[in-house]
């Protein structure tokens, strides 16, 4: 087992990272204050995974909520059966909320602990790749709105986040490469050397190698550590975190939440920012064409949607949360490893950028 710190003051935690954690009782018992235990779960995880978690909680009063699986029920109505599940079985302000699954079950069980009694305390378990490299670190919690994603949550930070990487030998392939998404990204926006290893590595990957696996998440949970520690709230440097997003929550809001997994979306939003940030100047085409063979060698959409008109992309990127002052900021890059977040880009290059032909960006960057 390997850990490392998110360092937050008196809110600091840890992030275990290794094989079997599931089984740990001890690990899971050492970040659990009071008596009771709150698990929650989906149709998907829950027949894989819960009972490992409940004989590691052996000696605990311990209540499972099992949600619907997938990113359109993100939303009110199931973060509903949550609170209902926790009222019912008479949780009280010592209980711990432990969050077994994906982005989408660790968001909503983060934002019912938030919630909950005006806050209990609460662990990551994360199950995919997307969530143990990205999600489950750092304290975002939130639910999707029809008219904008992730647009109403809180900052809330778990006790621990415990990754037990063998839960990927069960993860569909495309979930896997949705995760690789927010594994490149680490490397464009912060950590140039860590695209040479995903050069040599990435199908170590896509092969589910242990060692490859292990080293990829301790190095893009490093990196969003330090960010995190450094800007907490997302008043500056966190929000290079962001990169692809702003166009990929556009993609998933139009398209229909769960039509394209999280991952699918930054990865065609990535290559929007990174286009962008080439017709500005700041990288060549070779650093763009990079970034776009990596997330085709991880299996991703390099196109966004055909169905997709630029008016699209303005209506729903408006709703952004970088949006301050009405000015939309994005993030771009300024060298492969070198993010900004800036409002300081001339429309006509956004819309350029909106009605590029990506399908000969893909074919540039494949030949």
């Amino acid at each position: 087992m390997q850990s490392l710190q998110v360092e937050l003051g008196d809110r600091s935690y840890p992030i275990y990272i290794g094989e079997r954690l599931l089984e740990d009782g001890d690990l899971l018992k050492r970040h659990i204050r009071g008596k009771q235990v709150a698990i929650v779960s989906n149709e998907t995880v829950a027949p894989l995974y819960l009972e490992l978690v409940l004989r590691a909680l052996a000696g605990f009063s311990v209540t499972s909520v099992v949600l619907p699986d997938g990113e359109a029920h993100k939303n009110w109505q199931t973060l509903q059966l949550i609170f209902d599940g926790l009222l019912e079985a008479r949780h009280d302000r010592r209980t711990t909320v432990v969050a077994l699954g994906g982005g989408v079950i660790g968001d909503m069980a983060g934002f019912a602990a938030a919630c909950y009694q005006r806050g209990v305390d609460f662990i990551q378990v994360p199950t995919t790749l997307l969530s143990q490299v990205d999600s489950s670190v750092g304290g975002k919690t939130g639910i999707n709105h029809p008219l904008g994603k992730n647009m109403v949550g809180a900052f809330y930070q778990p006790q621990a986040v415990i990754i037990d990487t063998g839960t990927l030998v069960t993860l569909p392939p495309r979930e896997l490469s949705a995760g690789l998404a927010e594994v490149i990204k680490y490397g464009l926006i912060c950590d140039a050397p860590f695209l040479d290893w995903l050069d040599e590595h990435l199908d170590d990957l896509r092969a589910l190698r242990a060692e490859s696996l292990t080293e990829a998440i301790r190095r893009s949970c490093a990196a969003k550590a330090r960010v995190v520690g450094a800007d907490e709230r997302e008043a500056g440097v966190r929000a290079t975190l962001n990169l692809g997003h702003t166009f990929g929550h556009a993609i998933e809001t139009h398209m229909g939440y769960g039509c394209w997994l999280h991952g699918e979306a930054v990865a065609a939003g990535t290559v929007m920012a990174l286009e962008l940030s080439r017709r500005l100047g700041w990288i060549d085409v070779g650093a763009r064409n990079r970034g776009v063979r990596l997330l085709q060698r991880a299996g991703l959409p390099v196109v966004p949607p055909m169905e997709m008109q630029p008016e699209d992309f303005l209506r729903h990127m408006a709703v952004d949360k970088k949006v301050l002052d009405g000015q939309l900021r994005l993030v771009l890059l300024q060298g492969l490893g070198k993010a900004v977040v800036t409002a300081d880009y001339p429309r006509t290059v956004l819309e350029d950028t909106l009605t590029a032909d990506y399908s000969a960006i893909q074919a540039a960057a494949a030949a």
